[in-house]
């Protein structure tokens, strides 16, 4: 029968050879010594396995808290808006209450539109919909074409409705009605 070191390169031949000795030369452990490293890789092993625990303790609390404040932030986005918006229906309300003549009761009303609109433009809500705009599908609603003397093809000359953007994105189309020629 052939020896398996035949088959090898001479390098690998010595270094099985190396490893042999190597092996040999060690020195066998005594049973306290043995069981001392024992003791202390399951020490080792319970801290490490703590340690995985309370990891993954804080990521689970880390995600309740994560979900508290998601959902903290649904409930509660309106608060700005709202706390914005209180003055202008106090204004409601006191021209509801308001006596006197039309004329005084038009200017009121007018300076309540004039809060809402400041308000708008606070949180980035814009009007669409006025006189004379170029037809646009994305933000217009078209009611009926019809011809107007005074506006060109294609060109809003008719408002029944506003319609309002909210941070560019289309909350509600302006219903209009378009010019033809």
């Amino acid at each position: 029968m052939n020896d398996p070191k035949d088959n090898l390169p001479d390098a690998a031949t010595n270094d099985a050879e190396d490893a042999v000795v190597e092996v040999t030369d060690i020195e066998p452990l005594n049973t306290e010594e043995l069981q001392a490293e024992l003791d202390k890789a399951k020490t080792e092993a319970a801290d490490n396995y703590e340690q995985l625990l309370r990891a993954q303790a804080e990521l689970a609390n880390q995600r309740r808290r994560a979900e508290k404040q998601v959902e903290d932030a649904h409930k509660f986005a309106a608060q700005k808006f709202l706390e914005s918006i209180i003055p202008v229906i106090d204004s409601l309300e006191m021209g509801v209450q308001a006596e006197g003549d039309i004329a005084q009761i038009r200017e009121g009303m007018q300076l309540t539109l004039k809060q809402f609109e400041t308000v708008m433009e606070k949180f980035n809500i814009e009007a669409v919909g006025k006189l004379g705009d170029t037809f646009n599908p994305e933000h217009h609603q078209a009611m009926s074409m019809q011809p107007h003397p005074d506006f060109a093809n294609n060109t809003v000359s008719m408002v029944m409705q506003k319609g309002y953007l909210l941070n560019g994105r289309v909350v509600r189309p302006a219903m209009v009605m378009i010019s033809k020629k």
